[in-house]
Formats: structure tokens, sequence, C-alpha cells
């Protein structure tokens, strides 16, 4: 090796360094602000009637589900929980890899239901104009709403959320991870 060359990185990690995932929000901090939302549901909806909740693919199944539940313990009634694939009415479906063995299951009928599309991340909104799109083939709902865990700006599409557990500004580079147990960001220099 040269004198001038070395094999350890440079100071602060150099230009290719990458941060370590930074957790914004813990499985408790995601529990009280999706018991937060489940009361705005509720209150924004004046009660349950002919509310569906209905996750899309893949981030927002779960969250529904745990919705859902946290709304039954509040209000001891059950909420109907779909599951809405939109794969194929995406803008971007031949720029990206199709994920297959995704079913939409929506388990009453939407014609008159207020849904409360649900996901994880509200990024460029092009997800969410997707599941309005594939919402069409269930019926026709009274009014769509929409809850995400984490807003993170940089719409691209005139989509507001109407419920969010927390607006989180990003930079484009970074990413954003939402399981049951966190919230993380990944990317971006360190």
């Amino acid at each position: 090796m040269s004198p001038n060359t070395s094999d350890a990185a440079p100071p602060d990690g150099g230009a290719f360094a990458v941060a370590a995932p930074k957790t914004v929000l813990t499985g408790e901090d995601i529990g009280r602000a999706l018991r937060r939302m489940a009361h705005e549901i509720i209150e924004r909806n004046h009660g349950l009637d002919a509310v569906v909740l209905v996750g899309i693919q893949r981030g927002g199944v779960w969250v529904a589900e745990r919705l859902a539940a946290v709304i039954e313990a509040i209000e001891s009634k059950k909420v109907p929980v779909g599951v809405l694939d939109a794969t194929f009415h995406r803008d971007d479906i031949g720029m990206r890899p199709v994920q297959h063995g995704f079913a939409s299951q929506i388990p009453v009928p939407l014609d008159g239901a207020i849904v409360v599309l649900v996901d994880d991340v509200l990024y460029t909104g092009r997800t969410v104009r997707a599941a309005l799109e594939a919402l069409n083939d269930y019926g026709r709902p009274k009014a769509v709403q929409l809850a995400v865990v984490v807003d993170r700006g940089h719409r691209e599409l005139p989509i507001r959320p109407d419920y969010v557990g927390k607006n989180l500004p990003t930079s484009r580079i970074e990413s954003v991870q939402v399981t049951p147990e966190m919230v993380t960001i990944v990317g971006g220099a360190g």
C-alpha cells in the first residue's frame, strides 16, 4: 500500500456513508397514535354506522386490523375490515416489479359506505390514487377518507390524509419503514 492510500474510512464516513436507521416511533407510540386516530374516526363519522376500514396491500393491512381492534375496544362494536390490492391500477406498473400473491377481499358492499382507506406511509400519493381507482370495482361509497400512520410529505398528487399518526418530514433519499414494533427512517447522509 502506498503512503497516499489508506484502507480506513474517511472522517464522517465519506461521501457514500448511509446513516443507521433512526427510530422515530416505538410500538407504544404507534399504539397511542392508533388510539387517537380511532377516536377521530368515531367522532368525525358520528359513530360507526356504515364505516368500513380498507387496508391497502401490503403495509395498510395490519394497520387497518389494529385500528379495527382499537375501535372495537372503544365502542364494543366490530367494524368491517377489507383488504385492497391496487397493483394493477398503478400508473407506474411498467416501471417497477409487480408483486404477486395479493388479493382484494372486501367483506361488505361499499355502495353508500364510508370507506376509510388505511395505509402505513403516505408519500407521493400515487398508491392512494391507485387504491381510489381500485375501489370503483367494489361499488360507490358515500365517502372515502384516508388514514395513515406516517405522512412524510413529497406529494405529487393533490391527496391529503384525514387521519395521521405522525407527520414526519423526510428527504427524498430517505425511506420510512413502518412495522407494528416501530417506525424508522433509513438512508440519508450520516
